[in-house]
């Protein structure tokens, strides 16, 4: 099959051949996987820039090395989601309000030079939100833009006190530049484009001082396709907690052994959709493939009814696996 590759591919590739630096050399390429169609055609390909990538970390200093790997940070929780915004937004004053990062505050821009994660609690759920340097008019780090590659959602941050809908157009573009477009794949995209689809959920901050609310109404008739909401650091933040949460379109699932009460403090997260294969397949593997059936409480029609691997299951279920 032909690989099939994509003028920002090949721009990347023309980068990366100039690049002087083993830093930038790294970038370009983390770039190329990034706009790479992916199929069959470029298994190889995809194969070889990732030695690439593994032989040139491993040339640099221990030091070097160590900080490179630090930009990617690993996922926790039923979901990552990057938090993104312009200078002085306050969205790490917001991540400090709602989480248990620590995040540089100030009133001053540019505060936050690196990513800073931090867990969020909604109900029984923990949800990782990732602060991260602000866009600015220089171009955003390499790393940063596959933090945001890499998250499942975004969080993007614009300040009511000013132009913000100036703001979030020049972000959203920005982020259209490097391929990434917000909402869901559409059913119709072709599996080989390098587009990266993010849900999202647009927040005008500092709402205290738009006064009227006429900047936030604004925001929501020029970005209508997005869902967004109004908040300050010291209100409206538990809304924001379950916006955050219903963004990621996902249901919780629990479990329970027979004879015993269901364990409703930890949940299985998964896709809104997920079918009880599915479920079973999060727990374990040899689990999933043993399973016989399995008896639900909730989206049943009767209490602890047989269903099979094919049931899609609903936010609250209660599931008992029979191998």
């Amino acid at each position: 099959m032909p690989a099939n590759l994509t003028p920002q591919y090949h721009e990347a590739e023309k980068n990366y051949r100039e690049a002087k630096t083993t830093q930038e050399k790294i970038a370009w390429l983390e770039e190329m996987l990034a706009v790479m169609p992916k199929h069959k055609g470029t298994d190889h390909l995809r194969a070889e820039l990732r030695t690439k990538i593994a032989n040139l970390t491993n040339s640099m200093g221990k030091k070097a090395a160590t900080a490179h790997v630090s930009m990617k940070i690993e996922k926790a929780g039923a979901a990552q989601i990057a938090v993104i915004g312009p200078p002085n937004s306050g969205k790490s004053q917001i991540v400090a309000s709602i989480t248990n990062a620590k995040p540089n505050v100030a009133a001053y821009p540019y505060t936050t030079q690196s990513a800073t994660p931090g867990m969020m609690h909604y109900e029984n759920v923990q949800i990782q939100l990732i602060d991260t340097p602000p866009f600015g008019e220089q171009p955003p780090e390499w790393w940063l833009i596959n933090i945001i590659r890499r998250a499942d959602a975004l969080l993007i941050m614009v300040d009511l006190s000013v132009d913000a809908m100036t703001q979030a157009d020049e972000l959203i573009n920005l982020l259209k530049e490097k391929n990434i477009v917000l909402g869901k794949k559409p059913e119709e995209e072709d599996e080989d484009s390098p587009i990266t689809y993010k849900k999202v959920l647009l927040v005008g901050n500092k709402a205290d001082l738009d006064m009227d609310g006429r900047k936030y109404r604004d925001l929501q008739e020029m970005f209508g396709a997005l869902p967004t909401i109004a908040t300050n650091a010291t209100s409206n933040l538990d809304e924001l907690k379950k916006r955050i949460f219903e963004m990621l379109d996902v249901i919780r699932v629990y479990t329970k052994t027979p004879g015993q009460k269901a364990d409703m403090t930890d949940p299985i997260v998964l896709e809104t959709g997920s079918t009880l294969g599915m479920a079973a397949m999060q727990i374990h593997k040899s689990l999933a493939q043993k399973m016989k059936y399995a008896r639900v409480w909730g989206s049943g029609k009767f209490d602890g009814m047989m269903v099979k691997r094919d049931h899609v299951l609903q936010d609250g279920d209660i599931i008992e696996l029979h191998v």
